[in-house]
């Protein structure tokens, strides 16, 4: 089964075509180095928990808005080949100016334990 890298992230305020620039140009990258997918998704409707969710699992400040992001690859070693090529890779530098507010985001690696679709979803090879 495959791997994935999850990511959740503060966005700073009215940042958001900046952020969609910057994952535009790493997803290729990703690509390149044997990632299957990157996904990238903007907070739409977040609840708020009485104990923790989105926005307090970052530490989001007013006006910050939230991303849900995840990068399939086809196993661990490949993720974590890929991962230490694209740590070298000068393409990878982001903007000075990080629409991001990367020392909130919480991230990490999973092993897929369960990966079902809809029929309407799969791919029925034509």
């Amino acid at each position: 089964m495959s791997y994935i890298d999850g990511f959740v992230c503060p966005v700073k305020p009215g940042r958001k075509d900046d952020y969609a620039a910057m994952a535009s140009m790493a997803a290729p990258l990703f690509i390149e180095y044997g990632a299957l997918r990157v996904v990238e998704s903007w907070n739409d409707d977040l609840m708020v928990g009485k104990t923790n969710d989105f926005r307090t699992a970052v530490v989001a400040e007013d006006g910050e808005d939230v991303v849900f992001s995840w990068i399939e690859w086809p196993d661990k070693a490949t993720r974590d080949k890929g991962w230490e090529a694209l740590m070298k890779d000068e393409r990878m530098k982001g903007p000075e100016d990080n629409p991001m507010a990367g020392a909130r985001m919480i991230y990490g690696g999973f092993s897929t334990i369960l990966d079902q679709a809809s029929i309407e979803g799969q791919d029925r090879g034509g």
